[in-house]
């Protein structure tokens, strides 16, 4: 059994037993504030000053980061010691449970009438303004975001270590969280324009990974007619989202489901009518699903390392 294999392995049981752990001492939000820490002092300069601070600031995080995970690669000790410590530590780059459970819990709320509690519990899942959602645009959002990490959260953490080990997913998940604090963010644009170009240039095979997962689950699930509507979807409008990677997976998931998603005033992806309760718990099965399907291609990929 190869380490790489053995590590995997161990991380997916402890996503799967545990879930998240950590809290305010998660590796992701230690990350977040060490980020917060080398950009701030740069807010507001001029703007190539903050794309090269940016840049520095992000280099010196995400190859720390790396270093960190090199360290443990290289100290973890021997054979279930090992798989044990370098589990625990991959885990803290992807999130299977917790995103399912997100999900599964707006469902729950929109199920319920309580709109204004699925409002709330879209924050764990989006960034955008959720104040004046519907509830239609409240499942659609939910969609999004778990096709959408999916990608982010799942495919890309698991392709990375699958590859090069835990640093480079550890490094990945750097650059992911950088994206997300200050890529395309108004003010912080140029300081955030480093994270932004290199998110996307390391998702751009995950983000088609996660659409080619959905469709799989969506033969799983819903039969030939929803794996042909989720590819002939996300064909037609795996383009049409301001990220070149986001409509992927998204699109895909909307053929899947057959119902329209939207981002009012960004995009509209897919046919059919407006998505409710049900169709998040649709969402969050396929997601599940096509989650699975990546994890046993890494685990397949790292048994032959």
């Amino acid at each position: 059994m190869s380490r790489r294999f053995a590590t995997l392995a161990a991380a997916l049981a402890v996503d799967g037993i545990v879930g998240e752990v950590g809290g305010d001492w998660h590796p992701v939000a230690a990350g977040g504030r060490l980020l917060e820490r080398g950009y701030r002092p740069w807010r507001g300069r001029h703007a190539a000053t903050e794309l090269v601070a940016g840049a520095a600031a992000l280099t010196a995080a995400a190859g720390l980061a790396a270093l960190l995970g090199w360290g443990a690669e290289r100290f973890a000790g021997r054979r279930l010691t090992r798989a044990l410590v370098l589990g625990v530590l991959l885990k803290q780059t992807f999130s299977v449970r917790r995103l399912l459970e997100e999900g599964a819990g707006v469902a729950d709320s929109l199920e319920r009438g309580r709109l204004d509690q699925a409002r709330l519990r879209l924050h764990a899942l989006v960034s955008r303004p959720t104040d004046g959602l519907s509830a239609e645009l409240c499942a659609s959002a939910a969609i999004e975001s778990l096709a959408e990490n999916l990608a982010d959260s799942v495919a890309a953490p698991l392709l990375f270590h699958s590859l090069y080990g835990l640093p480079a997913a550890a490094a990945y998940r750097v650059v992911n969280t950088a994206d997300a604090m200050f890529g395309y963010r108004g003010e912080t644009e140029w300081l955030g324009k480093a994270a932004a170009l290199l998110d996307d240039a390391l998702n751009w095979l995950p983000s088609r990974l996660s659409a080619l997962a959905l469709t799989g689950a969506a033969m799983a699930l819903e039969g030939p007619a929803g794996a042909a509507s989720a590819a002939r979807t996300w064909r037609r409008d795996g383009a049409l989202t301001a990220s070149p990677n986001a409509g992927r997976p998204m699109s895909a998931m909307a053929g899947a489901l057959d119902r329209q998603l939207e981002k009012r005033g960004h995009y509209l992806l897919g046919e059919g009518r407006r998505p409710g309760a049900a169709d998040v718990r649709r969402a969050v099965r396929l997601t599940g699903v096509a989650a699975a399907l990546l994890a046993a291609a890494a685990l397949a990929w790292g048994a032959r390392r």
